[in-house]
């Protein structure tokens, strides 16, 4: 860590200046155009149709195994080369490969698994370049904010990276950072993002349920470029979860946050899926995941505001002094938060009733009624819905299956998302089970006798209990209860 002259610590205390904004670099007044990335995705995709055209002569003297191993190999490693572009284009590039990774209902799984490689990573930029958007944001350098700040840092994600700095009093913190060409370049992005995800769906989708995927992504994403809304989704989240100790929160430093920037609290803190860590630190993995099941449980079914971007990067356990005994789970990063609609909630409620019936049409009105299911695939769609609540009758009471069990029903429901045409699901959804599977699938990697479905069933049944229009969760009341390391 590079520690910075006292006078300059000292200046902190004293307002900061007027907030000036530097002239951008060429390269990032080119993007506020939009040509270096339609340049970048030109290259790419003529690579792509170069690939194409010198393996297709191969595939006709060869036989059909053979060409169809051909053909899916040129599509990984298509998918792979793409999603290498969009993670150097960051921004809503990224964005729109980790909202693809999702889409079980359009691409195909060697496709997922490349842009999921998206969640976690993404190239960083210097330390010059975030130094910038940082005193344009908090009006004075970074030297006159921090006592220490180091350059190097401690990830980076699709719109932003994560650096540990020190204030003044000696507390340490991250520093999350936004990317400093996305405020400018963002139109020009969404349009070519845009018409990467049209043609994307193409296949599966209706030009009008092509435009609602892209609005909901366009939506998600102005939210999450904007800093403030993150420190504020973290403050009402901690305030949801402020009556359980083991749970911490970062805590935001406001008057170091702004709209690109977010300053919060720093622990040191272990990776939840780093089993060894954890085993070297006596950590009770069940506590862990039971701590874990309870959060989600609740600002899922309770709540209905959750944190929807679980990975390791975002999910820690405390490493202090009682992590043997009494180990606390740390949430990060809460750009891509959720809150449930009350329609949505409603029509949960009433597809989870259909579910428990097994109710097949109830279940399918419910889809219907949330948009799931395009103009003339009902028949299809029902048929789908048979199979699978066949095989959740096989597997036996819903609300007692273990975690394996879940997971199975869970590579069931992408089967039938994959092979069902007009069978589309809202992105809420999607992350919602994407935030359940990963929960489970955790369970099954660090302790498989632990019973999380006996953890989150009062919640589900308090879910399943509530009225239509009752007041859920907890009002904002405060910030996180905690410090913390900072998802990018």
């Amino acid at each position: 860590m590079t520690e910075l002259p006292p006078s300059a610590a000292e200046s902190s205390a004293v307002s900061p200046p007027q907030v000036r904004h530097p002239r951008l670099p060429l390269r990032f007044r080119l993007r506020a155009l939009g040509i270096e990335q339609a340049l970048r995705l030109a290259w790419c995709f003529l690579g792509l149709a170069l690939a194409e055209v010198a393996g297709r002569p191969v595939d006709w003297v060869v036989d059909a195994d053979r060409r169809d191993a051909r053909r899916a190999a040129r599509r990984a490693a298509g998918a792979r080369r793409v999603a290498a572009t969009l993670g150097q284009l960051k921004g809503p590039f990224a964005k729109a490969g980790q909202f693809a990774s999702l889409r079980y209902d359009l691409l195909a799984p060697e496709v997922r698994e490349a842009f999921a490689t998206l969640q976690d990573r993404v190239p960083p930029l210097p330390f010059r370049s975030v130094a910038a958007v940082i005193e344009a944001e908090l009006g004075a350098p970074v030297e006159a904010l921090f006592a220490s700040f180091e350059p190097e840092p401690l990830g980076a994600a699709s719109v932003a990276q994560v650096h540990r700095a020190r204030l003044p009093n000696g507390e340490d913190v991250a520093v999350k950072v936004q990317f400093p060409w996305l405020e400018h370049s963002l139109r020009a992005d969404l349009a070519l993002a845009g018409g990467l995800l049209a043609r994307l769906g193409r296949q599966r989708l209706s030009p009008i349920d092509r435009r609602r995927l892209f609005q909901e992504f366009a939506v998600g994403l102005a939210e999450e470029l904007d800093f403030r809304h993150e420190a504020d989704v973290a403050a009402e989240i901690a305030a949801n979860l402020a009556h359980d100790p083991q749970v911490v929160v970062p805590s935001v430093h406001r008057a170091l946050s702004a709209r690109r920037v977010l300053t919060v609290g720093y622990l040191p803190a272990i990776p939840i899926t780093d089993r060894d860590a954890l085993a070297r630190r006596g950590v009770p993995v069940r506590a862990v995941l039971e701590t874990l099941a309870r959060a989600y449980a609740k600002q899922v079914f309770v709540d209905g505001l959750f944190h929807a971007d679980p990975h390791p990067g975002n999910l820690f356990v405390v490493d202090d002094d009682e992590v043997a005994v009494r180990p606390r789970v740390l949430f990060v990063d809460f750009g891509l938060s959720k809150r449930l609609s009350p329609r949505l909630r409603r029509e949960m409620r009433g597809g989870i009733h259909a579910l428990l019936r097994q109710d097949v049409g109830g279940f399918v009105d419910a889809m219907e009624r949330m948009n799931m299911i395009a103009a003339g695939a009902r028949d299809g769609v029902q048929a789908a819905v048979v199979s699978m609540f066949e095989r959740i009758r096989r597997e036996g009471a819903l609300l007692g299956l273990g975690g394996a069990q879940v997971l199975g029903l869970k590579d069931e429901a992408k089967r039938l998302l994959a092979e069902t045409p007009g069978l589309q699901l809202p992105n809420e959804l999607l992350l919602y089970a994407k935030t359940l599977s990963f929960l489970f699938g955790l369970g099954e990697f660090l302790d498989p006798q632990a019973d999380l479905m006996r953890i989150s069933v009062p919640y589900l049944l308090r879910f399943l209990a509530e009225r239509d229009g009752s007041a859920r969760g907890a009002p904002l009341s405060g910030a996180g209860g905690g410090a913390g390391p900072a998802g990018g």
